[in-house]
């Protein structure tokens, strides 16, 4: 018998279920707000009578995660490995702001695109996530760490819009009032560049951060480091990023993660400046954490200075360099899942 995955439901498809079953409708909202509270089974709904919980539970689940194991830096940065369902494993990462407290989401299991500095693809790409699968991330380290999380980071595992429905319809989920009333504006989708989906996104209007990460100005350089690039070239993704500010208004987050005599000189700057100046862009420098496989480490902080001071004097654009964070717990992608995935026995299951 097919089960209905309910924790994947916007509030509009829990009214339809809920008048299919003969229900009185405002039972859907009751649901709703019990799946954001983060009830792990309909008994925990206790404000639905046994009928009602005995009929939910013949024909749908609630998609649960458990985490397994977790590393607490000495910013307070934690990194949780949860192992879905499926005996497949994900990461998730807690941080801590001035601003508030973010997460950063995985949104697959794996990741086709093979970044170099990455270690989310080392195992290969294996399915996607579903909404619930993501909504399960914030409820279960909401729980753990009994903190709010403000800001949501589509950052994790897996690149957000290479499962183009499923996070749209996460967004929709956890910026709902009605449940965990997440601001548009403090959800950040950081994707490669999928230039048909930045346009696809683009049109639904929403008032997410878009972050691209770039790279390089180069384009044989940036297909170095994101081989997925060879399919986006920059000429075509610049096109993208200017169209997404029309539709939206929305500044758009330039990700540059800065490699130590890769992609640091003056000139790279310079060309970087060139190609975004006028543009409603602000460009955040990444220090690039060595990882198990690429050994590469971030500039001296005397190069870094330059090359910011370039893009914020020479061509009067917003450049920052992100705050590292969890650098002591291996928080960059994809490290802690391989790192686990070494040492235990757990098998993931591909598709």
């Amino acid at each position: 018998m097919f089960m209905i995955e309910i924790r994947s439901f916007e509030l509009s498809d829990l009214c339809n279920l809920i008048s299919d079953l003969g229900e009185e409708p405002y039972r859907a909202l009751q649901i709703y707000r019990w799946l954001h509270k983060g009830a792990a089974s309909f008994n925990e709904m206790t404000d639905l009578n046994r009928p009602l919980q005995k009929k939910l539970s013949n024909i749908a689940y609630i998609n649960n995660l458990k985490i397994i194991d977790q590393l607490k830096a000495d910013d307070g940065t934690v990194k949780f490995i949860s192992l879905l369902n499926d005996n497949n494993i994900i990461e998730s990462v807690f941080m801590q702001y001035h601003y508030g407290n973010s997460l950063c989401v995985s949104t697959q299991v794996g990741c086709k695109m093979k970044c170099i500095f990455c270690a989310s693809g080392l195992r290969g790409y294996i399915r996607n996530l579903t909404s619930g699968e993501m909504l399960a991330q914030i409820l279960e380290v909401q729980r753990i760490v009994n903190k709010k999380i403000n800001n949501i980071v589509l950052m994790g595992i897996g690149e957000p819009l290479d499962n183009f429905n499923a996070v749209l319809k996460f967004i929709r989920i956890i910026c709902d009032n009605r449940g965990l009333n997440i601001s548009e504006r403090n959800v950040t989708l950081s994707t490669c560049g999928i230039i048909d989906n930045i346009i696809s996104l683009a049109d639904q209007h929403i008032k997410i951060t878009l972050a691209i990460s770039l790279h390089s100005p180069i384009q044989e350089e940036r297909e170095y480091i994101i081989p997925v690039a060879k399919k986006y070239p920059i000429d075509e993704l610049i096109k993208a990023i200017k169209y997404y500010i029309s539709q939206t208004k929305r500044r758009v987050t330039i990700e540059y993660g800065i490699i130590e005599n890769i992609n640091d000189s003056i000139k790279h700057a310079q060309l970087l400046g060139k190609l975004l100046k006028g543009l409603l862009v602000h460009i955040n420098v990444i220090p690039i954490n060595p990882v198990e496989h690429f050994k590469a480490s971030p500039p001296n902080p005397k190069r870094l200075h330059s090359f910011v001071n370039i893009l914020n004097n020479k061509y009067h654009i917003k450049t920052t360099t992100r705050r590292v964070l969890g650098q002591d717990i291996n928080a960059s992608c994809g490290q802690l899942r391989n790192n686990y995935l070494n040492s235990h026995t757990v098998k993931e299951n591909f598709v």
